[in-house]
């Protein structure tokens, strides 16, 4: 009897031990199973970017925003180890474009090259399809530019002077061709109105390079074109060049006056380009693309292009971008209103 009730006792034992070890080894099995996880047995998120990024510009194909982008989105795909594309969405003012960005899914996939007319569109339009403050968040300010004013070489006008006499002499009769309403050919060119106290009709275009072909053509009288959109021709002698729109002359056209120098004291106006990826694209993301953004700069492409055509490379963080526009809003709205620019 003393034997049997030990048997039982110790089988008892034993088996609660075995309940023990069980138990034992099924936390442990559970605080295995997301340390393995973190070590990639279970599917783990891709490192980006895992497929193609894709640049949407806002104007057509061969003018300066375009030169801008391609140049970017090949310095920038070395850095990311993808493809970098271009996409050209132009019209309405850099609308169409912006909105597609807008709407695409925060990913980092889908990147807007943004331009004047980003900072200039709110003042423009009653109502816009985007918030570009709450729909976007910015990536970095590329680069800062001036425009450069330039006539077909078989044009009489040859100097900003020349420019000023023939619009007075005619109000209205003398045409600037813009690539969009709100972008900065345009709202320079009404700059220039305001100050030289003239009255030149502007004609807008889907883009630089529509409108270059048509003032190359003799449709237009004068453009407040991008230096980037217009240096190959200017050096190429197919279009003259009158002026800068900067308010200190450029060391890369060092014999062009500005426009504040040939005859409208104060005068200046700036181009711009920065990347922007949709709300809510995450931190992580964008840090990486400011990354790519700023070693981009530094490449030989962009050397070339700040040496050729004057730009002033940036690649600032994402709150340079942000603050940088701002102050871009701030300063056209007088103008915007005061000429009654706006479309409905």
């Amino acid at each position: 009897m003393a034997i049997g009730e030990t048997f039982n006792h110790d089988g008892a034992r034993n088996r609660g031990s075995a309940v023990r070890r069980w138990l034992n080894l099924a936390v442990l099995a559970c605080a295995v199973v997301p340390v393995v996880a973190g070590l990639g047995v279970a599917p783990a998120r891709a490192e980006y970017p895992d497929k193609i990024v894709k640049i949407v510009v806002p104007f057509a194909a061969g003018g300066g925003t375009d030169i801008i982008a391609r140049t970017t989105a090949q310095e920038i795909q070395t850095d990311l180890g993808k493809a970098v594309i271009i996409e050209n969405k132009p019209g309405a003012g850099t609308i169409i474009g912006t909105q597609t960005v807008a709407t695409s899914e925060p990913d980092g996939y889908s990147l807007l090259m943004a331009t004047f007319a980003h900072a200039v569109n709110p003042s423009l339009y009653n109502k816009l399809p985007f918030d570009p403050h709450k729909d976007f968040a910015a990536v970095s300010l590329i680069a800062r530019s001036f425009n450069i004013v330039v006539v077909n070489p078989a044009s009489k006008i040859n100097s900003i002077s020349d420019l000023i006499a023939e619009a007075k002499a005619n109000p209205g009769k003398l045409n600037f061709g813009t690539f969009g309403t709100g972008t900065s050919a345009h709202l320079a060119g009404e700059l220039f109105n305001a100050m030289a106290k003239v009255k030149m009709t502007a004609v807008p275009y889907k883009g630089a390079a529509p409108a270059i072909s048509d003032l190359l053509g003799g449709q237009i009288d004068v453009m407040f074109t991008t230096v980037a959109s217009a240096a190959s021709l200017v050096a190429a002698g197919q279009l003259r060049a009158l002026a800068v729109t900067s308010a200190e002359r450029s060391t890369a056209f060092p014999q062009l006056p500005t426009v504040a120098e040939a005859g409208v004291p104060g005068y200046a106006a700036e181009s711009w380009y920065g990347l922007y990826a949709p709300a809510k694209t995450p931190a992580p993301v964008i840090a990486r693309l400011n990354q790519a953004v700023a070693k981009a700069v530094q490449s030989g492409g962009f050397k070339q292009l700040e040496a050729n055509e004057g730009l002033i490379m940036v690649g600032g963080s994402p709150e340079q971008l942000d603050r940088y526009v701002g102050q871009e809003e701030e300063r056209w709205r007088k103008l915007v209103k005061d000429a009654n620019i706006e479309v409905q």
